[in-house]
Parts: C-alpha cells; sequence; structure tokens
C-alpha cells in the first residue's frame, strides 16, 4: 500500500507517537518514560569493551549466512575521455536505533551480487565532544540522537566524494570514549554505495545524494531490546545508563525526528532484515538501474584516435644500436627465459634512468674534493618519488625503480580484465598514505589499449595526485594505448622503450613481444590471451 509517497510493503500497526518534552530539542536534555518495559538486573559487573564505528568496506569481503562474496572488480567509472561517467547508485537507510538497518543493507548487498560495495555508516560522523559536553556523555545525559550530535557537513562532503568515485578518508568513532580516534580510515568509492544511520533523511543536501531512500520499520519494543542488549553487551554501559538514555533522548528523538521521515521514503521495510519480500523488490530496482548505467571503455579505445599523430607527451628512449638489440632479443619467441629476464632487465634499467629526468630539478652547487665549485642539479619537487606498479607484470620494474632511487615507495594495483564483458576492472589497491603531492612513476610492461593504464590513472587522480605529476613508463606500447592515455589524460607524461603501430582483434600489439609476464615468470599463457588478459593485466 502507499504511505507519505512511498512504497509501504506491509502496514505495521502503531500508536500516534506522543509529543516531545520541549528540553529535548538540543543534546543536552528531555525526558520520557518506558521502565515499565525493562526488567530489574544487575550489571555493575559487566567489563567494559572498546567499540568503534566502522567503515565496512575492508577487508574486500563479505561474509553472509550462504557463501562470502568478494566485494572488489570494480568495472571502470570513466569514460574513454577519463571523465568521470556514472555516479555510484547510493541507498540510503533510515530508522530508529537498533530497528536492524545493518542487517537489511547486508541482506541487500548479499542478494544483489554485485562487485565493489561500500557500507558507510552515520555512527563514524558524530561530532568531537567538548569538555563539557564529554562529561554530560560519561553521565549518559548527552542527547547522541539529535541532528546537532552529527557533523553533516563533513558526512555530506564525504558521501559526494564517495559518489563521484574518489577516495576518502572516514572517521573511527570511539563509542566507550566519545571520541574520534587519530587514525581515519580510507575508503574508495563504489559502484553501490549503501549509507544507513538514525537521521539519514535529516538533512536536505544529504538526500539530494540518496538514489534509494528506504525506511527499516521495527516495532519500539524489539528496538529497546535490541538497544539493551547491543550497548550492555557490546558497548561496556551499564542497564541504568542505558534505560535512562532511552527514555531521555532515544524515544523523544525517534517520535521528533526520526520517524516524520519516513514519509520521505521511496520503500518502507517492516520487519527489517526478515522481510525478504521487500528486499526482493529493492533488489530488482538497484539491478536495472545498474544496468542502465554500464558503458563498454575497451570498445570506445579501439575506435577511437585513429591515424593521429603521436602526442607531445610521449618520450621514446632513443633507439641505439643497444637498445635495438636488446629488443630483438626479448622479442624473440626463441630467447629462454633467462636471456628474457636479463635484457628485459636492462631495458628497465634505462626506462627508468629517461623517465627521472622529467622530474623537477634545480641548480645545486657542491663543492669537490679539491676544493673547486661544481654546478650540478637536484632534485627540486613538493613530496616524493612513488612508484605504483600495475600487477603482476609491472612489478617486475620494481627494482630498477629501488636501484636508482633511494627509500622510494611503492603502491600495487591489480587490473584485471573480466572474461566475459572485456573490461578492465579494479580488484586491488594499495597505495602508500599521503599520495597527493608526490610525483608518481606508474609502472606497467606493455600497454595496448591503454584501458588498465587508464584505470589506474583514474585511481591516481581519485586520490588526489595531480595529473602533470603522473609518468607512465612501459616498456613496449601500442599507438592505440599511447592515443588513448594521452587524449584522455593529457598532462601525463609517457614514457616507453618501444611504439609497435598495431593492435589485432585479440588485443595483441604486434610485432609486440607476446605475454610479457608469462615469459618473465615462466607460466604458460592460455590460448586465447591478450595483453588485456588477467596474467598479464595491462590494457
Amino acid at each position: 500500500t502507499k504511505f507519505g509517497g512511498s512504497l509501504q510493503l506491509e502496514e505495521p500497526s502503531r500508536t500516534p507517537p506522543s509529543a516531545a518534552d520541549p528540553k529535548f530539542n538540543h543534546p543536552g536534555g528531555g525526558e520520557g518514560s518506558l521502565d515499565r518495559l525493562l526488567p530489574s538486573i544487575n550489571t555493575s559487573l559487566l567489563p567494559r569493551k572498546r567499540t568503534t564505528s566502522q567503515c565496512k568496506s575492508e577487508p574486500p569481503l563479505l561474509w553472509t549466512s550462504k557463501r562470502t562474496i568478494y566485494t572488489a572488480g570494480r568495472p571502470p567509472w570513466y569514460n574513454e575521455h577519463g571523465t568521470q561517467s556514472k555516479e555510484a547508485f547510493v541507498i540510503g537507510l533510515c530508522g530508529g536505533s537498533a530497528s536492524g538497518k545493518t542487517t537489511v543493507a547486508r541482506k541487500i548487498i548479499e542478494a544483489l551480487d554485485v562487485p565493489w560495495v561500500v557500507l558507510l555508516s552515520m555512527d563514524s560522523f558524530y561530532k568531537v565532544l567538548t569538555a563539557e559536553q564529554q562529561l554530560l556523555a560519561a553521565n549518559n545525559d548527552y542527547n547522541f540522537d539529535h541532528p546537532d550530535a552529527f557533523d553533516f557537513s563533513l558526512l555530506v562532503h564525504t558521501l559526494r566524494k564517495l559518489k563521484q568515485g574518489k577516495s576518502v578518508k572516514i572517521p573511527v568513532y570511539d563509542f566507550t570514549t566519545h571520541g574520534r580516534q587519530k587514525e581515519w580510515k580510507t575508503v574508495y568509492g563504489a559502484s553501490v554505495i549503501i549509507f544507513e544511520g538514525i537521521m539519514s533523511f535529516a538533512d536536505k543536501e544529504l538526500l539530494k545524494l540518496l538514489d534509494m531512500k528506504i525506511f527499516v520499520d521495527t516495532d519500539s519494543d524489539i528496538r529497546l531490546v535490541r538497544r539493551l542488549r547491543r550497548d550492555i553487551t557490546e558497548r561496556g554501559r551499564d542497564i541504568d545508563g542505558v534505560i535512562k538514555q532511552y527514555n531521555k533522548f532515544v524515544k523523544p528523538a525517534f517520535e521528533q525526528y526520526i520517524e516524520p521521515t519516513m514519509r520521505l521514503a521511496d520503500i518502507v521495510v517492516p520487519r527489517g532484515g526478515g522481510n525478504m519480500v521487500a528486499i526482493d523488490l529493492i533488489v530488482q530496482h538497484v539491478h536495472s538501474q545498474l544496468e542502465e548505467r554500464e558503458l563498454s571503455v575497451r570498445a570506445a579505445l579501439a575506435s577511437a584516435h585513429q591515424a593521429q599523430p603521436l602526442p607531445q607527451t610521449l618520450s621514446v628512449v632513443e633507439s641505439t644500436p643497444q637498445v635495438r638489440g636488446m629488443h630483438t632479443i626479448i622479442r624473440n619467441k626463441e630467447t629462454s627465459r633467462d636471456e628474457f629476464i636479463f635484457y628485459s632487465k636492462r631495458l628497465m634499467r634505462l626506462l627508468i634512468e629517461r623517465a627521472l629526468s622529467f622530474l623537477p630539478s634545480q641548480v645545486h652547487i657542491v663543492q669537490t674534493p679539491q676544493g673547486e665549485d661544481y654546478e650540478g642539479r637536484t632534485f627540486h619537487g613538493k613530496g616524493q618519488i612513488t612508484g605504483v606498479s600495475i600487477l603482476r607484470a609491472g612489478e617486475t620494474m620494481e627494482p630498477a625503480l629501488r636501484a636508482v632511487c633511494k627509500d622510494v615507495r611503492i603502491g600495487k594495483i591489480l587490473i584485471q580484465t573480466n572474461q566475459d564483458t572485456g573490461e578492465p576492472e579494479l580488484h586491488y589497491l594499495r597505495l602508500p598514505k599521503d599520495i597527493s603531492e608526490d610525483h608518481v612513476i606508474l609502472m606497467d610492461c606493455t600497454v595496448s589499449t591503454g584501458a588498465a593504464a587508464m584505470m589506474a590513472i583514474r585511481v591516481l587522480l581519485d586520490h588526489d595526485v595531480q595529473e602533470d605529476k603522473i609518468l607512465l613508463v612501459s616498456l613496449l606500447m601500442a599507438e592505440m594505448g599511447v592515443h588513448s592515455v594521452a587524449y584522455a589524460f593529457p598532462q601525463v607524461k609517457i614514457i616507453t622503450t618501444a611504439v609497435d603501430k598495431k593492435v589485432n582483434d585479440l588485443f595483441h600489439i604486434i610485432p609486440g613481444i607476446g605475454n610479457f609476464g608469462d615469459r618473465y615468470f615462466g607460466t604458460d599463457a592460455p590460448p586465447d590471451w591478450s595483453d588485456d588478459d588477467m596474467d598479464e593485466p595491462s590494457c
């Protein structure tokens, strides 16, 4: 039936909400009574447990009653121009305290069975309390169920960036100390974001970011019992404090701020996680929305930038007899694995040295042992030098970088091709902290269409690395890949030892080098391998 403009799958019986006490209108005041519902229990000996808010995205696994879902494998979230082509689909879950919002969220994720999902909790965005408020909280006299208790400005900013596919830092709130921990969690954007909290519908700017709004409606007695169990066993609270807080703040907050927002919901879910009819309906709608947002990046790259001159951002290592000789050896299908590795490493060293020449430098005068001045140059850039390898082949270039850059930081990105769609997917990401100011050397051994390189660059940009501070280095590139990267990211410097003209229907570089990863590591390539495949995930 229809309820307040939203779809309600079952009309729950309820009594009209009572008016809230005027003193409730700000954190720190309010009265109420539910003592008749509560048993007399002495919990003074219960141990206090340390609990914190969680950004439920690490590790990239979701354990359910049926199976384990690997919440990774993110398809492209940008187009052939390198710009965002679609935003994440954001589901907002609202409901009273202990109504089962998180359970509903996990059931939705399990039923969706789509990769790359982030579950974001509003609990992470409580405001930092003043010393006076800390005292009130310690005595259960601070109102955590009032809109003013939440940092909506930070919440809206964070959710907006996540929706745009960018990385964000999420505060970790400690419920025992009522404060934020020093270390914040870094979370990356997703195909689907599920945002849950008691005040999910309480802010106009926040509502604009929600593509689907769900209200979880659970009987108040059930919510009270759940809250007692949770706060006593998980958060180390005593029963008198929980009851006091519920009577004074939680119940009035639900009646005054939370329950009225039910009319804003697209779907009302009675009974929470047990209502599979509602969850199935939600999942069907989300699937239809995701299908409309699908795109094909690699196909677009293959048909673009034909017969254009090579870009100015490309730098090819001089084709000396030595360089051509090494290419002759590693391109020869009869070359042994030992020789392939040896001469590949020689080329990698030359390539890295060439790439370093594009880093900013300034004049630096030193005194020689003979007491004379020497005018040289030294690195002059804000931030550090960081290497990021596109697994697995790009990892073979790390020793060459470490050999010439002392104490260089290393990050890794795993991008694999989906065999059904032919599109690159982001499966693994580990970047050094505070990478935004660094000069990043992005390493991959071969680049054919440029799809994987574009995804890796997009990841770096989403982590606030500046485009003109990214250097893409590759032993061998196809013209298509060079054009694709340069067109999408015109400020990225591209350095390689050779550029081949063609890519065939299987996305092999022609004449090419074969499957670099398999030749280097001594593994066998599948019959239908391409330069975009799993074990050699370069695109």
